[in-house]
C-alpha cells in the first residue's frame, strides 16, 4: 500500500539493505524488474553516448539536439513514473491546488526494505552518476565555448537532477530531517568518543 506525505515525517527508504540472513540477502540480490532495470539506464545512457558521437554521426546539429532532448525526456518519464516505484518503492510529483500553490507530494511504499539489493544498486548509481556528468558537459562545453551545446546540456541537468532531487526529498525528507540527521550522528560520534577515553586506563 502506497502512502502518500507532503510533510517532514517521509518513511525511510535505505538505499543499501544488508541483511544477515544468507537466504534472504541472495534472494535481495535478484533482479526482479529486469525490463525496468534496462529502461532505467537505457535512456539516460543513450543521452550520454549520442551526446559524445554526435558530432562523428553526423553533421546536423538540429537532429543531434532533437535525438538528445528526445531520450533525455523518455527517462525524465519513466525514472519518475515507472522505475522508482518498482525498484526502491519512491514515486514522487509536483501537485497545483485549486488555491494556484505547488506542493511537492511524496511516496515510499510500506515494506520497500525487502526490495532488491541489486536493483537498489542499480537505481541509485545510474541516479546519482548520469547528472554528474552533465555538470561536466556543462562546464566543458562552457570553457570550451561551445554556446550551441549549452541548451541541450542544460536540459540534461535540469532533466536529471529534478528526478535527483525529487528522490533524495523521498528518501530523507526536508533540510530539516538532513540537518537532524547529521547533529544526531555527530551527537553520537561524540559520545562513542568520550566513552572510549573513559575506558582507556591512566598512564
Amino acid at each position: 500500500m502506497l502512502r502518500q506525505d507532503s510533510s517532514d515525517d517521509i518513511e525511510d527508504v535505505s538505499l543499501f539493505d544488508a541483511d544477515d540472513d544468507v537466504s534472504r540477502r541472495s534472494k535481495k540480490s535478484k533482479i526482479r524488474h529486469p525490463v525496468a532495470s534496462f529502461f532505467h539506464l537505457f535512456f539516460r545512457v543513450s543521452a550520454i553516448v549520442v551526446y559524445l558521437l554526435c558530432e562523428l554521426l553526423t553533421s546536423s546539429f538540429i537532429a543531434c539536439m532533437v535525438t538528445i532532448i528526445l531520450l533525455l525526456s523518455c527517462d525524465f518519464w519513466t525514472v519518475k513514473n515507472v522505475t522508482g516505484r518498482l525498484m526502491v518503492g519512491l514515486r514522487w510529483w509536483n501537485q497545483v491546488d485549486d488555491d494556484g500553490r505547488s506542493h511537492w507530494l511524496f511516496e515510499a511504499r510500506k515494506g520497500s526494505k525487502t526490495s532488491s539489493e541489486a536493483e537498489s544498486r542499480i537505481f541509485w548509481l545510474g541516479l546519482i552518476s548520469c547528472p554528474m556528468i552533465w555538470v561536466i558537459f556543462a562546464f566543458s562545453a562552457l570553457f570550451s565555448f561551445k554556446v550551441k551545446w549549452l541548451a541541450v546540456v542544460v536540459m540534461g541537468v535540469v532533466l536529471q537532477g529534478a528526478n535527483l532531487y525529487g528522490y533524495i526529498r523521498c528518501k530523507v525528507g526536508s533540510r530539516k530531517n538532513l540537518t537532524s540527521m547529521a547533529t544526531s550522528y555527530l551527537g553520537k560520534q561524540f559520545l562513542r568518543q568520550a566513552v572510549a577515553k573513559e575506558d582507556q586506563p591512566a598512564s
